[in-house]
């Protein structure tokens, strides 16, 4: 296959190693158990210890954190080796990738003590609360309110489609904390949530696909939090350390995308090979050859191009419209070459039982959650 031997030029021996132990973890940990996940609707809470005894959660934090000292490349790899085990349960990407690098970039230094060392070793489990009933990617219009009274907040709202919603012990809140219009009046709070009075978890979402992620709803009626908790210390940034921090999240969902699709390509070649129709195998008909030729040089168009964001993102350089380009593009890409891999398998690819019907499922959500793909068009436009 024309992606055999590929490499990206952010790779390095270190990598490899990692990879490695990523994949063992995934065979042991994640892949026997898929089944499970997804009839709970959520991984087992002690899969979230286990990463952190093997050094995989808050892998791009700094040492003194507790995080592995890495950087996004080593974020990438377990992002890779989740795809290609075809894992959609596992939340790490919110956890470690996003909300850890939320509170190492702003938080005070208070906070990332306090934070993320538990993060890193699994004892908390972290979630980001954004996305409202009525607000999806328009964030400066979320309702939930933080009201100050003396050294605590006042908090009022609801949020939904929130991963990781059972299991978390802390909650990165997007809250109004003034009356100021748009983006001046929020702030991201940190809630440190068990036992927490005021703080509920609402059903587990139905969802069409990533069913073994734990997805819910969670509200807030006179919740109380230190004001201590406000990111940063200070009120009214919330927005700006939103967008500074969406590009990491829309290169992790790009790098998912680029990996799924070629592990599709992967399952559609093997099954092509296997399955025979007329006396010979499928492979045989120059359509199925066709079909696949496409797909793979798709896939392999997308992982140069999303590697090559990774490498600029490594490196300090990546800009908002070229993470919105390689969400974009990587998750529309992610969902052609399933879509068309699917129906190499014919019936037996609607079935849940083909880790292809599942990669289905669980892709079509990609071109949706981290701002949706027109959203990111309209980002990459502005740039024009």
């Amino acid at each position: 296959m024309i992606l055999d031997g590929y490499r990206g030029t952010w790779e390095t021996q270190e990598t490899d190693d990692l990879r490695e132990l990523v994949r063992n973890f995934m065979n042991k940990e994640i892949v026997p158990n898929q089944d499970t996940f997804i009839d709970n609707h959520q991984v087992d809470r002690e899969l979230w210890n286990r990463a952190g005894d093997a050094g995989l959660l808050c892998i791009s934090i700094p040492e003194e954190y507790g995080g592995g000292g890495g950087t996004f490349a080593h974020e990438a790899i377990i992002l890779q080796e989740q795809g290609f085990a075809g894992d959609a349960a596992w939340g790490n990407s919110v956890h470690s990738t996003i909300i850890a690098h939320y509170i190492n970039t702003f938080g005070t230094e208070e906070q990332k003590q306090r934070w993320l060392p538990g993060m890193a070793t699994g004892e908390l489990v972290a979630a980001i609360a954004m996305t409202e009933p009525g607000t999806g990617s328009d964030l400066q219009s979320v309702k939930t309110k933080a009201v100050r009274d003396g050294d605590e907040y006042v908090i009022n709202g609801s949020k939904t489609f929130i991963s990781n919603g059972t299991h978390c012990d802390i909650l990165v809140i997007v809250a109004r904390t003034s009356e100021e219009p748009g983006a001046k009046g929020v702030s991201l709070i940190v809630a440190e949530v068990a036992d927490l009075p005021g703080f509920s978890r609402g059903r587990v979402l139905d969802k069409v696909g990533q069913r073994g992620q734990d997805t819910r709803e969670l509200f807030f009626e006179d919740m109380r939090v230190p004001v201590g908790n406000v990111l940063g210390g200070v009120e009214g940034r919330g927005f700006i350390q939103l967008m500074q921090q969406l590009p990491q999240e829309r290169m992790a969902i790009a790098v998912a995308g680029a990996t799924t699709a070629e592990a599709a390509v992967r399952e559609a070649v093997a099954y092509a090979k296997e399955r025979e129709a007329f006396g010979q195998p499928i492979m045989k008909f120059q359509n199925t050859k066709f079909v696949l030729a496409e797909c793979a040089t798709e896939a392999f168009s997308t992982r140069t191009f999303v590697d090559h964001l990774t490498q600029l993102h490594i490196d300090g350089k990546l800009t908002t419209e070229q993470a919105s380009a390689g969400k974009y593009w990587a998750t529309d890409a992610q969902t052609n070459v399933i879509d068309r891999c699917l129906q190499i398998f014919g019936g037996y690819g609607y079935m849940m039982e083909y880790p292809i019907a599942r990669m289905y499922a669980d892709a079509r959500v990609q071109k949706i959650y981290g701002g949706t793909n027109e959203i990111m068009k309209e980002l990459i436009s502005r740039g024009l």
